[in-house]
């Protein structure tokens, strides 16, 4: 079984989207091994998005990350990476075909109501990252 990092970001919270979102996420099959809700800080937004966080539009990706609380999910199934990636549509909400999360309840590039792991060695980075030991049931 597969296992990817999710956080339903504070766009899908502040329009208080998070059950249809989950809903979809249950109604592929994948289930839900751990959840938390948190505030991400400083260190955590430089962390994750070390590959932006020299360029010149990492402050408003940081302000909207940290608006508001995040849930964080870890979701397991059988190819989950891939399986949430085509449940979501592109990044772009804009571009996000309707049918998907994106295209359906998104707005733009940056409030996209979800981030996803994109692969199986960055799901197990993002997982340590947002997960201690101990908070994920074996």
């Amino acid at each position: 079984m597969q296992q990817t990092l999710i956080l339903l970001k504070p766009d899908c919270l502040e329009k208080k989207v998070a059950g249809q979102v989950i809903g979809r996420f249950e109604e592929k099959g994948y289930e839900i091994k751990a959840s938390k809700m948190l505030l991400l800080d400083d260190d955590l937004l430089r962390e994750h998005y070390a590959h932006v966080a020299e360029l010149p539009f990492f402050p408003e990706i940081a302000s909207f990350m940290s608006s508001r609380p995040v849930l964080a999910l870890i979701l397991e199934g059988e190819q989950v990476i891939q399986g949430v990636r085509d449940l979501l549509g592109p990044t772009d909400s804009n571009a996000a075909p309707a049918g998907t999360i994106r295209g359906d309840l998104g707005t733009d590039k940056m409030k996209n109501v979800v981030h996803a792991s994109d692969g199986e060695n960055s799901a197990a980075a993002e997982i340590e990252r947002f997960f201690k030991f101990g908070e994920i049931p074996s």
